[in-house]
């Protein structure tokens, strides 16, 4: 159980907060890629870590991310004019380019030398696998930009969804590696289905081999966060098989999601404040996949239908997220349409920050323990001088979730990606 000391440790992110601090270390995802299409398009409002930037992509294709108060008189430049490989301010017309220089000053005189002078805060980006990713930390601890596991290429296929949430990052992400939720929360999505050999995804559903609603867990620390095992007894075969799936934790805030048949499956939840956060879930392959299309229908996230054109969700609080308690009378778990707002129905409704030190845990949330006893170590020891923990450039691109139908006697740590020796840090 958490203290609410070591709750607001793990949660709160912005300003001087040690938990933003540390995250800050990391190449962090800032927008997709298909909210700035092509040159001199709209720009686009970014908050992260309570701090507020605009993204714009200029004439030549490239993009800025930069400081959203324009250094003259602090008005927005997210109202600016984007053109002629700069962002224009409204107020007084000055001008910046994607790396944060003034290139115009039309209300000042020339050859003052004052526009030379002028800076806007801009952040160093890179696009890669759908997603337009940042750097926020100093500049002197910038590592590599190395590409994530779930974009190993530049032809893996991504498909991705995102979702503006009203709740803080670690709410999110904690769903992400409960695993014995989605036996309830999920069961009409993922029923249960005898003639299945794993995790099968039709148009409507993904079918899994096993009624057991209370997995045994295990857990083994990793340097780059964690892994487990949730172990249940399937319908078939249960003397000799286990149906096990293994889920890893990616500091600081991605999840490697046991896959289907057709694609695997990837979550980030990334801080947008203390109270908000963006929700990226991706179905990703290979070779074949899903497309995003296809994967926004089926997980009831398409824009201008279940979103807005800023990602938020038409169905929420307000309205209790849809949800049609005649169709719960049918048959239906939950009367909430799509897996991922049945979550973020739970998580929402724990309020912006959850009271973490009020819970009764019990032996189905030992992922949750562990995820919360890594993450408050590793920002105490962030603190102490210490490097926050990540992915080796190797492991980038060999993690990899599992599940399956393995023999009870079978070792679910080498089940998966990321096994070589050096891997773990074993405690």
């Amino acid at each position: 159980m958490l203290t609410p000391e070591e709750n607001d440790l793990l949660c709160r992110v912005e300003g001087d907060a040690p938990m933003g601090r540390m995250m800050r270390r990391y190449w962090i995802a800032a927008c997709l890629i298909e909210e700035l299409p092509e040159p001199d398009c709209d720009p686009v409002r970014v908050r992260l870590f309570g701090e507020d930037l605009v993204a714009f992509r200029d004439s030549e294709g490239r993009i800025g991310l930069v400081d959203e108060a324009c250094p003259h008189r602090r008005a927005s430049l997210f109202y600016g004019r984007n053109e002629e490989c700069g962002l224009r301010c409204l107020y007084h017309g000055w001008k910046f380019d994607v790396d944060g220089n003034c290139v115009d000053m039309s209300s000042e005189p020339s050859g003052t030398g004052f526009m030379e002078k002028v800076k806007i805060k801009s952040y160093p980006v890179k696009e890669w696998g759908g997603f337009v990713w940042t750097y926020m930390g100093p500049a002197e601890t910038m590592p590599e930009f190395v590409p994530p596991h779930f974009a190993p290429t530049e032809n893996t296929n991504v498909a991705i969804f995102k979702v503006v949430i009203d709740a803080n990052w670690a709410q999110g992400l904690e769903g992400a590696i409960d695993s014995a939720h989605s036996s309830s929360l999920h069961s009409t999505d993922m029923p249960p289905a005898a003639a299945v050999g794993g995790s099968t995804a039709t148009g409507t559903a993904w079918q899994r081999p096993s009624t057991d609603k209370s997995p045994r867990l295990v857990t083994q620390s990793t340097n780059y966060g964690f892994q487990y095992a949730a172990v249940r007894r399937p319908i078939r075969n249960a003397d000799v098989n286990d149906y096990v799936r293994v889920t890893h934790f990616i500091a600081p805030h991605h999840v490697a999601i046991p896959p289907n048949n057709v694609y695997n499956v990837a979550q980030m939840n990334v801080p947008i404040d203390d109270t908000h956060h963006n929700l990226y879930i991706m179905a990703w392959s290979e070779s074949g996949g899903v497309s995003t299309e296809a994967w926004r229908k089926f997980t009831g996230t398409q824009l201008g239908i279940d979103l807005d054109k800023n990602y938020r969700k038409i169905d929420n609080k307000t309205n209790n997220y849809g949800q049609d308690r005649r169709a719960m009378r049918l048959g239906n778990f939950t009367g909430i349409k799509g897996f991922p707002n049945q979550d973020i129905a739970m998580w929402e409704s724990m309020e912006p920050m959850a009271e973490r030190w009020m819970e009764k845990l019990g032996a189905s949330d030992l992922a949750i323990v562990e995820f919360r006893r890594r993450m408050v170590d590793a920002v105490k020891a962030f603190m102490q001088g210490a490097e926050p923990p990540r992915l080796t450039p190797a492991q980038q691109v060999s993690v990899r979730a599992f599940e399956g139908m393995v023999p009870k006697s079978a070792d679910w740590r080498t089940l998966g990606g990321a096994h070589d020796a050096d891997a773990r840090a074993a405690e």
